[in-house]
């Protein structure tokens, strides 16, 4: 292999890992467009806990580098693209990241680099729309001076068991040659293997599909348990006995968010769309998934009310808000739809969290969350995310004589619960 010099360009959730695995092998630079987030990271620091401080430690000891300054990555010459692409208030895919990042690696380039995009996409955009940047930025011809590839991230935030080496890498290339090279990088640091994809469009398609069918399954599941809490059945029991047969898909009703599964549909429908398709399946998921917030919130009141449990000028708490379990991350929180909907009423909301990054949830979406547990009593409780740390609550001193409990993901002992998924 000839001497690579890698650049991942952003240092979130998925680039940094990625970061600091390739500089166990290769030499290389991490840059952010945030000097406070690159600033903190060369002190050890990465708020969003993905690498620990050990870890991060030992990489920069290493050799990792992380920077703001575009000119400190002109040296380069294997180029990873790991922002984030959201979507906006239409629920439209937003690449303005995305055609930041792939100017600043044209400005950057030199004959014969290489690029490979992380981010998701629908199929087409790498080649058809990033491309088309870089030539511009760099003045380079696509495929004789500079190479594409395509790697689709694959990291699940919070999970300290599936992290970025243990996971199945899909990569591909824009010929054969750079694809093979693409492999050969990042097969030497992936311990789980690598899937060769035949075209880049291939790739683009493996993620989005991944995760739309993630979430057509689960809105399935979200809709059998509203048919069953209307007929008094418990959704969970269901799920036991059906997954007594060997090939049941065993998914889990619940708040559906984050930046891929709630997101990634919304980038495949984009692009059905333009091709003259309207996905019919896909967005019907994407819009049962989308109003589970405001159903937590409808059947809360309900319990309340069933108990003679007086709304106005009542008192709730949510217990979580990051869009996972044991995860800072509030991106894309469906917990915002249930605060959004309970907010319509005269009553007390808090919010716990000791996970959540508070900063960020305010700036997102204008609410504010503590670390610290609000005294109680409360009238209700919304267990909205099973965050490890709340598994030794005692829920019975935030609780009147008469409260309401509700259960979203089902991990309360049945007897706590007034109501669940």
């Amino acid at each position: 292999m000839k001497t690579t010099r890698i650049c991942v360009i952003g240092l979130g959730y998925v680039g940094l890992p990625l970061a600091r695995l390739f500089s166990t092998r290769f030499e290389t630079i991490g840059f952010d467009m945030n000097p406070a987030r690159v600033a903190a990271l060369m002190r050890g620091e990465d708020v969003t806990l993905e690498v620990s401080s050990e870890a991060l430690r030992a990489a920069l000891d290493a050799g990792l580098r992380c920077t703001c300054d575009p000119a400190e990555i002109r040296d380069c010459n294997f180029y990873v693209v790991a922002v984030p692409t959201p979507i906006d208030e239409d629920k439209h895919p937003d690449l303005t990241l995305l055609y930041k990042a792939s100017e600043t690696v044209g400005r950057a380039l030199s004959k014969g680099d290489t690029v490979v995009y992380e981010s998701t996409v629908y199929p087409g955009v790498t080649e058809e729309e990033c491309v088309p940047i870089i030539e511009r930025a760099s003045g380079l011809r696509f495929n004789e001076e500079f190479f594409v590839g395509y790697s689709p991230e694959r990291i699940n935030p919070g999970d300290k068991l599936h992290t970025v080496e243990t996971i199945l890498k899909i990569v591909s290339g824009s010929n054969d040659e750079t694809a093979a090279y693409v492999r050969e990088v990042y097969g030497s640091v992936i311990r789980a293997g690598i899937y060769l994809a035949p075209s880049i469009k291939v790739a683009e398609a493996a993620k989005v599909m991944e995760n739309a069918q993630r979430d057509i399954n689960i809105a399935f599941i979200n809709e059998l348990s509203m048919i069953f809490a209307k007929m008094g059945i418990d959704t969970q029991d269901v799920l036991s006995a059906a997954a007594t047969k060997w090939n049941f898909l065993n998914f889990k009703p619940g708040l559906v968010g984050g930046h891929c599964i709630g997101v990634d549909p919304y980038y495949l429908a984009q692009c059905a769309l333009r091709h003259g398709y309207n996905p019919e399946i896909i967005l019907a998921g994407r819009r049962l998934n989308d109003s589970m917030g405001a159903y937590v919130a409808q059947q809360t009141l309900r319990l309340m009310l069933k108990k003679g449990i007086q709304v106005l000028h009542s008192r709730i708490l949510i217990l979580g808000f990051t869009f996972k379990e044991n995860c800072t991350d509030v991106r894309n929180s469906k917990v915002c739809d249930i605060v959004r909907a309970l907010s319509e009423y005269e009553l007390g909301l808090e919010i716990y969290d000791p996970w959540a990054n508070a900063e960020a949830a305010f700036r997102e979406y204008g609410v504010r969350v503590t670390s610290d547990l609000p005294a109680g009593p409360f009238d209700a409780v919304i267990l909205a995310v099973a965050h490890s740390c709340f598994e030794g609550l005692d829920l019975a001193s935030l609780l009147k004589p008469q409260s309401v409990v509700f259960d979203v993901k089902g991990v309360l002992d049945r007897s706590l619960a007034d109501g669940r998924l």
